[in-house]
C-alpha cells in the first residue's frame, strides 16, 4: 500500500527558528519532528504542507519552495505501507504556536542550528542539514533572507 503526505520546515526568518511538533511514541517518549500529514483530495502537496503546518503548529506559512522528498516503509494494521512525504520550505507569516491538534503533544520554536540535535528521524535531520547548507552554512546569513523572501 502507498501513502503520500506533505509537510514543511516552517521558519521564522527574523529569528532563524523553525516550528517543530512533538508526539509521544508507544513507549511514551516525546519525539520531535517536522509537521506533515495526508494530502486531501484536490489538494497539491504544497497546499497540504501549508495546511498541515497550520493545523499542527498554529503557524500560518507561505510556501517558498520544495526542499526534498522522504520515503520509507512501516507496518500498520499488519500491512506494509510505503510512505512518501514531500517537504517544503515555508516562511511564517502569522499565527501563534498552538498544540490544539489532538495528534500533537507539544510544539516549539527551535533555533535552526539545534534541529539536528532534537529531530527524532535521521531523514528529517538530513533534509534540514541540506537546507542549512543551501543557506551558506549560516542560518543567519544574508543568503537565508534572500532565499526565503524571493522564492
Amino acid at each position: 500500500m502507498d501513502e503520500t503526505s506533505a509537510g514543511g520546515l516552517v521558519v521564522d526568518a527574523s529569528k532563524r527558528h523553525a516550528a517543530v511538533i512533538g508526539r509521544l511514541d508507544r513507549q511514551r517518549r516525546l519525539l520531535w519532528s517536522l509537521p506533515k500529514g495526508h494530502i486531501e483530495p484536490g489538494e497539491t502537496p504544497e497546499e497540504t504542507a501549508v495546511r498541515e503546518v497550520a493545523e499542527e503548529t498554529g503557524i500560518i506559512g507561505r510556501a517558498v519552495r520544495p526542499i526534498g522528498t522522504i520515503d520509507y516503509w512501516f507496518v500498520a494494521d499488519n500491512r506494509k505501507v510505503h510512505k512518501t512525504v514531500h517537504h517544503f520550505l515555508l516562511v511564517a507569516t502569522g499565527g501563534e504556536l498552538s498544540d490544539e491538534d489532538v495528534e500533537v503533544t507539544e510544539v516549539a520554536w527551535v533555533p535552526l542550528g539545534e534541529l539536528d540535535e532534537i529531530l527524532a528521524y535521521a531523514d528529517e535531520r538530513r533534509l534540514v542539514r541540506h537546507v542549512i547548507t543551501l543557506f551558506g552554512n549560516a542560518p543567519g546569513s544574508a543568503e537565508f533572507g534572500s532565499w526565503t523572501e524571493h522564492g
